[in-house]
C-alpha cells in the first residue's frame, strides 16, 4: 500500500540524488549520469580534507558554473570542527562559495552555522550533528531547510520524523517545509556518524577535522594479557563494516518520506560515481513507475559490485543493532582498472582516438575506460585497432601508438585504462 501510495503521489522532480564530487573527473562523471545536485569539499574543512584531492577556493566558480549549466544543484561540505584560529578562513570560504553562487553549505559546527545564516546562504545540517530525535530536528530547523539525519537510524524512525514534520508544518530558516537527507550508498564508519577517536588515538590526526587515518580497516589480533594468548579473528577487518547498499530494499527508502539521497564517495574515482548514480536514478524512476522488481535488483547489484566496494550491507535501516563487517582490506569490485596510457589526439570527424601506449598493451577485444576532467567516463570495446602507421593490427604493445573508433569525444591528456575482471 505505501509503494502504491509512492506511485501515485510523487514525482522524479520531488526528489535529489546527490552525487559525490572530488575530482573535476568526477564531476563531469556526476553530470553524465544525471546527478541532481553534487557535493564537494574545498581546501581543508570538510570531512574527507585528507582522503581525497581537495578543490581549490580558486575552483569554486568553475564549479558552480559547470553543475549549474546542466541544471546541478552544487553543495559545498564545510563540516568538520572548527578551531579558533581557523574562523578568519571559514569566513573566507562561505563568502567565496556565496559569491560562485553555491546552492547550500553543508556545516556541523554552531560557528559555521552561525556565520552561513549571517551571510543569507542555505544551510544544509550534517549527518555530523547526529539529528535523531524530533526535538533536536526543531532546534536546528531555525538555523537550516535539509537535516542529513543520523545513519544509525532505522527508517521507522525515519519515518516517524517525517510524519511529524508533516504533522506539525515544520519549516526551516528559508520558510520552507524541512526536507529530510539520507545516506542511500558508500562507506559507512563503525563509529556514531562518524564521530570516531581512533585516529586522533593513535595517530594525532582527528577523524572529525577531516583527517581520518582509518584505524579501523585494518585487521587486528586479540591478546590474554594474562597468558599471553594471542587469536588473530576469523573475520579479520572487525572494526570495518561493509559499504552501505539500499537498492534491495529502495521502494521502503522512498516511503520513509526522505527526499534527498546521498551517495558516499568522495574520496572514490568517477567511474564509481557515473555507476552509483546511474543505477540509483534508475533505481528511483523504476519504484515511480512501478516496474520495481527482484530480477532488477540483481542486475543492479552486479553494476554497482563492478565498482569499488567493500561488500554490501543494509545499514541500521532495517533495525539492526550490529554491523556487517569486512573480510577485505580493501575493494571487492568484479572489476579493476589498470593504467594504460593518455589520449594524444581525437579526430572529431572521423570519430577515432589516438593513444600512446604507456602500460601493458592495447588489443583487439579488450575493454577501456577513458576518464577525463571534461571527458567524464566513457567505456570502449575495441573491435578493431591500428597502429601509428594506419595498419589493422590485433594488438599495439606498451610504447606504441594506438588509433581505434570511438563515437563519443574524447580530449587531449584523458587518461586510458584497460579494464580486468576480477
Amino acid at each position: 500500500m505505501c509503494l502504491i501510495l509512492v506511485e501515485m503521489n510523487k514525482k522524479r522532480s520531488d526528489y535529489e540524488l546527490l552525487a559525490p564530487v572530488g575530482t573535476f573527473e568526477s564531476l563531469a562523471a556526476a553530470a553524465q549520469a544525471k546527478a541532481d545536485g553534487i557535493y564537494f569539499g574545498v581546501e581543508q574543512l570538510n570531512m574527507r580534507a585528507k582522503s581525497t584531492n581537495n578543490f581549490k577556493i580558486s575552483n569554486l566558480p568553475e564549479i558552480v558554473k559547470r553543475a549549474h549549466s546542466i541544471g546541478m544543484k552544487a553543495y559545498l561540505a564545510l563540516n568538520t570542527v572548527i578551531y579558533d584560529h581557523e574562523i578568519g578562513l571559514m569566513h573566507e570560504l562561505a563568502d567565496r562559495a556565496k559569491d560562485a553562487g553555491v546552492d547550500a553549505i553543508i556545516a556541523s559546527d554552531q560557528a559555521v552555522i552561525h556565520y552561513v545564516n549571517s551571510i543569507g546562504v542555505p544551510v544544509h545540517i550534517s549527518t555530523q550533528v547526529n539529528v535523531s530525535n524530533i526535538e533536536t530536528l526543531k532546534f536546528y530547523a531555525k538555523y537550516a531547510d535539509v537535516m542529513v539525519l543520523a545513519r544509525e537510524l532505522s527508517l521507522s524512525q525515519v519515518k516517524f520524523l517525517t510524519q511529524k514534520i508533516e504533522e506539525e508544518n515544520i519549516t526551516g530558516f528559508s520558510g520552507e517545509k524541512i526536507r529530510i537527507e539520507i545516506f542511500i550508498h558508500g562507506a559507512l564508519c563503525m563509529a556514531i556518524s562518524g564521530k570516531c577517536y581512533m585516529s586522533l588515538h593513535e595517530f594525532n590526526s582527528s577523524a572529525n577535522r577531516g583527517a581520518c587515518q582509518q584505524t579501523c580497516r585494518r585487521s587486528y589480533i586479540v591478546t590474554d594479557k594474562e597468558t599471553g594468548y594471542q587469536l588473530e579473528i576469523d573475520n579479520e577487518y572487525i572494526m570495518s563494516p561493509k559499504d552501505l547498499a539500499t537498492f534491495f530494499f529502495f521502494d521502503k527508502i522512498m516511503d520513509s518520506g526522505a527526499t534527498v539521497f546521498k551517495i558516499e564517495g568522495r574520496a572514490r574515482g568517477p567511474e564509481y560515481v557515473k555507476t552509483t548514480v546511474e543505477v540509483y536514478n534508475d533505481i528511483i524512476n523504476s519504484v515511480l513507475d512501478g516496474t520495481y522488481s527482484q530480477e532488477k535488483i540483481k542486475d543492479w547489484e552486479t553494476e554497482l559490485s563492478k565498482v569499488y566496494n567493500r561488500g554490501f550491507w543494509d545499514g541500521y535501516y532495517l533495525g539492526r543493532k550490529l554491523g556487517e563487517w569486512s573480510n577485505v582490506h580493501g575493494s571487492k569490485s568484479t572489476r579493476k582498472k589498470l593504467y594504460l596510457g593518455k589520449v594524444s589526439n581525437y579526430f572529431t570527424k572521423a570519430g577515432v582516438a589516438e593513444v600512446k601506449v604507456e602500460a601493458f598493451d592495447i588489443k583487439i577485444g579488450d575493454t577501456l575506460m577513458v576518464i577525463g576532467p571534461t571527458t567524464g567516463v566513457i567505456e570502449v570495446k575495441i573491435d578493431e585497432i591500428r597502429d601509428f602507421d594506419e595498419n589493422k593490427v590485433d594488438k599495439v604493445e606498451k610504447g606504441g601508438v594506438a588509433t581505434f573508433k570511438v563515437t563519443e569525444r574524447l580530449r587531449r591528456s584523458d587518461k586510458v585504462y584497460k579494464i580486468i575482471e576480477n
